[in-house]
């Protein structure tokens, strides 16, 4: 994973790109014209919440996407890297990236595509850049921590009561083999070594552990964002998602990997980190939407 590291499945997946029309603005931003008309759906849609308060937009903007479906390695296209945009199906992350990127983009004094477009970059690349496969920000942590600098989102877990987790992060170069990036270049190899060191030498991050998330149930607001911390040796999440209050219960909108689509999900997030056993807690982050035009 940050992008969210698939854990039980150590080879990389062929996406076949055969069957889509790929339009190509520049060598580094791929999109087809299905996802330009589901954008300019979505403005039509949002607009009469533009203005809303921040839950309420992105309330809207994550329900849009209700049922749209599953699909796991969307970004992983052949070549170098680009930004990919993908309003047909999503991962777990790039549903959270599309949720917050669009949201923002709404809420901006220019609610166009070339707006979500630098958003999208925006929220997806350390310090907003696309430097190659290395700036994408893969771990979630990194991601949060980036995002955070750039004031994007602020993470509430210590202030509800998280400790922190001073683990070491290496999942991705210690197996290299499942990213066809870092398989056999020992350069880039090299170079996400780097990456993992300097998240390595903060002073990690603070989560909520899952025995006590049922406790804090009416701290935690309503489209927060959310993601699910593990014990797994060298990764910091597994998934995440949108936390959405539904009357008393605390639950979340993600894109699951189960039911192979974007749901409100059935379970409580209580009941679903405690079903998952290398789930250890969640990492709660409250979203900013400003007008970033002027970026």
């Amino acid at each position: 994973m940050k992008r969210l590291i698939v854990i039980f499945s150590m080879v990389i997946i062929a996406v076949s790109f055969s069957s889509m029309v790929i339009a190509e603005i520049s060598p580094e931003r791929v999109y087809t014209p299905e996802d330009r008309q589901i954008f300019d759906r979505y403005i039509g849609y949002i607009a009469p919440w533009r203005l809303a308060p921040a839950d309420s937009l992105l309330e809207k903007t994550a329900l849009f996407f209700l049922n749209a479906p599953y699909v796991s390695h969307t970004l992983e296209m052949p070549g170098e890297e680009k930004l990919v945009v993908n309003l047909r199906e999503f991962d777990c992350t790039t549903f959270v990236e599309s949720v917050v990127a669009l949201a923002r983009t709404a809420r901006s004094d220019n609610p166009d595509f070339d707006t979500f477009l630098s958003e999208l970059q925006y929220i997806r690349y350390r310090d907003g850049n696309l430097r190659g496969y290395v700036s994408r920000l893969h771990y979630t942590s990194d991601w949060l921590y980036d995002n955070e600098k750039k004031g994007v989102m602020k993470n509430i877990s210590a202030g509800l009561g998280g400790i922190c987790e001073k683990k070491t992060i290496d999942f991705m170069t210690s197996h290299r083999d499942a990213y066809r990036q870092l398989k056999n270049d020992d350069v880039m190899l090299k170079e996400m070594q780097v990456m993992e060191n300097r998240i390595n030498e903060r002073d990690g991050f603070y989560y909520l552990p899952k025995s006590s998330i049922s406790g804090k149930t009416p701290m935690i607001p309503h489209m927060s964002m959310v993601a699910f911390t593990t014990g797994i040796k060298g990764l910091d999440v597994t998934h995440m998602g949108v936390v959405f209050h539904k009357g008393e219960k605390l639950t979340f909108i993600h894109a699951s990997s189960t039911q192979k689509k974007v749901v409100v999900d059935q379970k409580s997030l209580s009941d679903y980190c405690a079903a998952q056993s290398s789930c250890t807690g969640i990492i709660v982050f409250r979203i900013t939407l400003i007008d970033t035009t002027s970026r």
